[in-house]
């Protein structure tokens, strides 16, 4: 068995290139985090690192990194909605993503206010409405705790939500249940 990690006394610099391409055959799915900066304009951006946290009461989390533009301009609202995008919405996927377009993300898209006045974007497998309960940093990222507020994960409202988006190996598609 190959151990490629460092131990604490080893002079090796950690190789962070490897440790993200790793971290890659971990899929995921693939959310836009959204939500209102002052003057009421929507803000979002794709975040594949979220989670469910806690039951009761009810938490979700996920992590921005901490030079993100976007939530400098979201976290004063004090609230957030995680969009779970489906598999027709890879376009989404790539639009909020790219950085440097905080003021176009949303245009073209179509969307609803979520209780808190989030955007929840139209045809989403699933939304989930939060306050932010509490923020702490670690490392080159924020951890985002989210207190969940409102729900709700049936688009089309005939029993049966589209199929989730799933970020792979750097790589995105749908995905298929076996049994």
């Amino acid at each position: 068995m190959t151990d490629s990690t460092n131990s604490p006394g080893d002079s090796t610099a950690f190789d962070s290139a490897h440790f993200r391409t790793v971290l890659g055959h971990f899929p995921t799915g693939v959310t836009v985090v959204t939500g209102m900066a002052a003057g009421d304009r929507p803000h979002g951006f794709t975040i594949g690192s979220f989670t469910s946290v806690s039951l009761d009461p009810p938490l979700v989390g996920f992590l921005p990194q901490v030079d993100s533009d976007t939530w400098a301009l979201m976290a004063e609202a004090g609230s957030f909605c995680v969009n779970v995008l489906s598999d027709k919405q890879s376009d989404l996927c790539w639009k909020f993503a790219k950085s440097g377009t905080e003021t176009t993300r949303f245009d073209g898209v179509k969307w609803h206010q979520a209780p808190s006045g989030s955007p929840v974007i139209d045809r989403a497998v699933a939304w989930i409405d939060c306050s932010v309960e509490d923020v702490h940093t670690m490392g080159d990222h924020y951890f985002v705790l989210g207190r969940v507020t409102a729900l709700d994960a049936d688009a089309d409202h005939d029993g049966l939500p589209p199929q989730p988006l799933v970020f792979y190996r750097g790589t995105i598609g749908g995905f298929s249940a076996e049994g």
